[in-house]
């Protein structure tokens, strides 16, 4: 009995620190009041805050929280070397979602190939949902059972779900004979998107070639045509 009530303390302690960790790793912080619209006219100003500033209550309206962009196909051939487009409800398209800690994203890729490119999502876990089509998927997880950057992978058909890790490297493709398009749900109002091959290879100011030329094992010439494929945004 007096081992189990000296236990009692360290039970109770384990317990809180289990319902803390969701709070301590929660992607956006909690809302304050009803509604924060953001007020991106704020970006034009010197203020910087971690998300955006509220509008006025009397200025908000009902379109700030509507967005009719992912009704429409992306365009997934013209210049598009990856067959694919992806539209981002996020909170610069939809004020509304400032504060609330989720958004969503379409993405429409071109029969057999048409890939969404590695990449990872800094600040938020993605749930995709197969609309049409079917998409090969996977992510790469640092660790499992001793073995370092492994791939997990598999198709994904219509009508079903994969989840992708936050902050983890993963891509999308296109295995089928039709176009896909696939919905994906963050818990972010601002997810990001760093495509690794973008990073690497079309930084402003540049990564040294010398380094990235050492990192993949091969020449310098090599990595300068790589990064002429990239243009620094």
């Amino acid at each position: 009995m007096r081992t189990m009530v000296r236990k009692l303390p360290a039970i109770l302690v384990a317990v809180l620190l289990a319902l803390a960790v969701p709070l301590v790793v929660a992607g956006d912080p909690d809302m304050l009041q009803d509604i924060c619209v953001a007020d991106l006219k704020s970006l034009q100003g010197p203020l910087r805050v971690n998300g955006f500033p509220c509008k006025r209550p009397e200025n908000v309206t009902a379109d700030d929280f509507f967005f009719g962009g992912l009704a429409k196909a992306g365009d997934v051939y013209t210049g598009n070397p990856t067959g694919s487009s992806t539209m981002a409800a996020d909170v610069a398209a939809l004020p509304g979602l400032n504060t609330l800690g989720v958004s969503m994203a379409r993405t429409d890729y071109a029969p057999w190939g048409g890939v969404s490119p590695p990449h990872a999502h800094p600040r938020a876990t993605e749930i995709l949902f197969v609309a049409e089509g079917t998409l090969e998927v996977g992510f790469v997880v640092t660790a499992a059972e001793g073995r370092t950057n492994r791939l997990l992978s598999r198709t994904v058909s219509k009508g079903e779900v994969f989840v992708f890790p936050r902050g983890l490297v993963h891509y999308q493709r296109s295995v089928g004979g039709v176009p896909a398009v696939a919905v994906s749900a963050f818990d972010s109002q601002m997810p990001g998107t760093q495509a690794a091959a973008a990073a690497l290879f079309g930084a402003a100011p540049p990564v040294p070639t010398d380094v990235l030329a050492r990192a993949f094992q091969t020449d310098a010439g090599v990595v300068e045509t790589i990064k002429s494929k990239f243009t620094p945004k």
